[in-house]
């Protein structure tokens, strides 16, 4: 087919809620490690990564030749079958977990899926139905997944599932509460205990957060956000589950979850994105006694799919043996230095903020008000393009720029990237 032929053909047979970031939508022929090529035979510099899903490179070679192997050997039984790719990589992921502690893992298709099953485990385990989330947060597109989400333009289909309430985030950048941080001495976090009283029953299931925020905008709590509402939520009965289908994998830097970062032990982790490279799966993996609490019978047909099973697999393995985790903190590090120039220089940048290779910048037509610079956004990304390179967008007011590269990039990459984004910030007219 020819690039007008797709574009036909996607106007014409797909839904049209599938957006593009693009006015003119970015037609994506092949790539390969760090670059994608269009249907013009165009070079771009992915610093999006499919959403935070290529974590070891387009098309690694290593995890494809895996891959092939396994093909060609068995390629599906459903989960009434034990294989063995399956097994192999739920012991894995097991010895990866925060202290060790999370042993039991189910496998599905997605992080929606992943998130779906954290919460039946969590109603099964306490007996309660009611769910704590985060505002800003994002956890998936099935009803349930919609309605812990924590932003309007992610919630379609009208009436959310019942037995949700929302909590407030740290947003230190927009606070809620009009305070500082440190100085604010975590309201936003010692509120948790508020909610529950006030908006529940008083005796919750669990509740569900990203560790960074991911289509929120990369939102990242402070150090003694999660220790707090995680005590809170333990005293009302409530399980932790971390949702890290955005920030696992050594994404930011040094550790394999998120989570850890803030020294937090969860019940359950859900991910998905990056474990597969751009394989489909989503993982639950969960305290022994939680997970045994998943009374009676259930399956996945794709859950845990030999094959699919083989790339995580692959991915995991070549992400330990490359020190990737510790490429994202020191290639993170001189990426965020290097964001951190560029606000210097241009005005738009209201905040930068993120960890590891999970990067992000929230553009403002002003400082001092933080009005949320939409339209400069979309100029930028629009500019960007042009400069061949490819970097995200999100937030609750979609002013914020996502920056989530392949975890084995170089200096040399974010160089090249810094230089294309500045370019862009004054193409579109972003200099201070």
């Amino acid at each position: 087919m020819t690039k007008d032929e797709i574009l036909l053909a996607q106007k014409e047979f797909l839904f049209p809620s599938v957006f593009h970031y693009f006015e003119q939508p970015l037609v994506i022929d092949h790539a390969k490690d760090q670059y994608v090529w269009d249907a013009d035979g165009n070079q771009y510099l992915d610093f999006f990564g499919g959403i935070v899903t290529v974590s070891v490179g387009h098309c690694n070679s290593r995890v494809n030749a895996a891959v092939h192997a396994q093909m060609d050997k068995l390629q599906h039984v459903s989960t009434l079958f034990v294989n063995e790719p399956q097994v192999a990589l739920a012991k894995k992921l097991a010895s990866l977990t925060p202290d060790g502690a999370l042993t039991k893992s189910f496998f599905t298709n997605s992080g929606t899926e992943a998130n779906e099953t954290a919460i039946l485990a969590a109603r099964c385990y306490t007996g309660s139905s009611e769910i704590v989330a985060l505002r800003h947060s994002y956890h998936g597109r099935s009803a349930m997944a919609m309605t812990l989400t924590g932003q309007a333009s992610w919630r379609l289909g009208g009436v959310p599932q019942p037995g949700v309430i929302h909590a407030h985030n740290a947003y230190c950048y927009r606070c809620p509460f009009g305070k500082t941080y440190p100085s604010c001495e975590l309201q936003c976090a010692k509120d948790m205990d508020e909610a529950i009283r006030t908006s529940s029953s008083g005796h919750i299931a669990a509740l569900i957060a990203e560790p960074i925020q991911g289509v929120g905008g990369f939102i990242t709590p402070p150090k003694e956000y999660f220790p707090i509402v995680r005590d809170i939520v333990k005293q009302y009965g409530g399980l932790f589950i971390s949702d890290e289908v955005q920030t696992a994998w050594g994404r930011t830097g040094n550790k394999w979850f998120g989570i850890e970062h803030w020294g937090v032990v969860p019940d359950i982790i859900t991910s998905a994105k990056g474990l597969g490279n751009g394989a489909p799966i989503g993982l639950t993996i969960a305290k022994a006694e939680v997970a045994d609490a998943l009374k009676g019978v259930t399956i996945s047909t794709f859950g845990g799919n030999p094959v699919t099973s083989t790339a995580a697999k692959a991915v995991v393995d070549f992400i330990e043996e490359q020190s990737l985790a510790q490429n994202a903190a020191d290639v993170g590090a001189y990426l965020r230095a290097g964001l951190e120039s560029l606000q210097q220089k241009h005005s738009l940048i209201g905040e930068v903020r993120g960890m590891g290779l999970l990067q992000a910048m929230e553009l403002v037509e002003d400082r001092q008000t933080k009005k949320p610079a939409n339209l400069a956004t979309l100029r930028i990304l629009e500019a960007a393009r042009e400069n061949r390179i490819l970097l995200g967008k999100g937030g609750l007011y979609g002013n914020v720029l996502r920056i989530s590269p392949p975890m084995n990039i170089e200096r040399s990459d974010v160089d090249r990237f810094l230089s294309a984004l500045d370019k862009s910030f004054v193409q579109a007219g972003a200099v201070a």
